[in-house]
């Protein structure tokens, strides 16, 4: 029988198994791997209820205690999580699809590259996207580019430079949300990514930069299609200013920033060392304890430059076949590892209770989007086939003010 879309569709499950997917996105990502997955999201929304107060009928008088029993209760609310969307497709031409005829694994040698890449880009958004808000914002611009044809742009912190790929469609805009979007040459406000230069943190793109261009210093760049549909991660659960009354998942978090909108710390001037244990100390004194540093790969290499002949390795174990080193510190209330991540910002360090944080997904977080049943779909306006794997959820935490953000200016 010749090759066809039904029997190239059992091939595909059977090549992309839960396992051999899970292990191709956790691999490189460990907040990823590590963090707790609840994938069951189902529904229009879900509850995340917190305590963040305790009633204070409590008086050494007893009228007072009395009256005050009456008028309060414990504070709880509930951050109504929503579910965000993210998509990767893989095609193949028809032409590669009838030459493969008869040879199975010449075809799925050909299809598997496009389907791990497709796989691979999903992730890698998923992945960036833990640490950052829900803007979906991957890079700043660190000044405005000079004039040239193509042109590039250089980013704020170099290490960004990981966020980007060739290929990419990215948009520039003046702000996270609102603002105006920015051209390069008065007209032109998309741009292809022809080049990446990952030690200057440099990307080169099509087109050109003319006088009538309007990128500036501290511009926000965003891959086009992303800006405002980002999932909320670190950044927006435990922001680098404490939260104003804006509502975050229906709740007004200015009511006690710390217990809703986690603690805050300026790193700058410290060593590293020294930072991390007052980070610790400012969780300790809300009641709660730190079990993990995420930091930037050059943050936790300034770490073990500091600590010299004491630094003390420890590895974690993700799954069977999924294991990070990091480097153990102590903390008041036991051992901290810290995790280099190159998805985490270099600027940033996150200190986490993990035993309260969640991805939520819809089925899998990076899994197949199929139509009818089938995996592998033909292309409606093309000549080829193709194969869709999407991301339908968010992450939370049960006690923001079980963490800190370390930030670095």
């Amino acid at each position: 029988m010749g090759l066809d879309l039904t029997t190239f569709d059992a091939a595909l499950k059977q090549h992309y198994t839960a396992d051999r997917v899970e292990d191709m996105v956790y691999k490189r990502n460990p907040f990823l791997a590590l963090i707790t997955k609840m994938e069951q999201f189902g529904g229009r929304n879900l509850p995340i209820p917190i305590i963040y107060g305790n009633p204070q009928g409590r008086s050494k008088t007893f009228t007072n205690a009395k009256t005050r029993g009456a008028a309060t209760s414990t504070k709880v609310t509930d951050f109504i999580l929503t579910r965000a969307h993210d998509y990767s497709i893989a095609t193949i031409d028809n032409e590669t699809l009838e030459a493969s005829k008869g040879d199975a694994n010449a075809f799925m040698t050909a299809f598997s590259t496009e389907v791990d890449g497709a796989i691979n880009s999903l992730t890698r958004s998923i992945a960036i996207g833990l640490f950052r808000d829900s803007s979906a914002a991957v890079g700043q611009v660190l000044a405005t580019p000079s004039n040239a044809s193509p042109w590039v742009i250089t980013l704020k912190q170099s290490s960004d430079v990981t966020n980007f790929e060739l290929q990419q469609v990215i948009n520039v805009w003046s702000a996270k949300s609102g603002g105006t979007q920015r051209s390069s040459d008065g007209s032109d406000t998309s741009w292809v990514i022809v080049a990446v230069d990952r030690d200057a943190g440099t990307i080169t793109l099509d087109g050109t930069y003319s006088g009538s261009g309007t990128i500036a210093a501290n511009d926000y760049i965003f891959i086009e299609g992303d800006r405002g549909l980002g999932i909320s991660g670190l950044a927006d659960w435990i922001p680098d200013t404490a939260p104003t009354s804006t509502l975050f998942f229906q709740v007004d978090r200015s009511v006690d920033v710390t217990r809703l909108g986690g603690l805050r710390m300026d790193g700058t001037g410290l060593p590293i060392e020294e930072a991390l244990i007052e980070a610790d100390a400012k969780v300790n004194r809300e009641g709660f304890y730190l079990d993990h540093f995420f930091m930037n790969p050059k943050k936790l290499a300034d770490l073990k430059k500091a600590l010299g002949t004491k630094v003390q390795y420890v590895t974690l174990q993700a799954n069977a076949r999924v294991s990070f080193t990091g480097v153990m510190v102590d903390g008041d209330k036991g051992p901290i590892t810290c995790l280099a991540d190159f998805n985490c910002p270099y600027d940033h360090i996150y200190g986490l209770a993990m035993e309260y944080w969640k991805l939520y997904s819809l089925g899998k977080a990076v899994r197949p989007v199929p139509s009818d049943g089938l995996d592998m779909l033909r292309q409606d306006a093309a000549d080829g086939v193709e194969v869709r794997y999407g991301f339908y959820g968010n992450v939370a935490t049960r006690a923001p003010g079980s963490n800190i953000v370390i930030t670095y200016s």
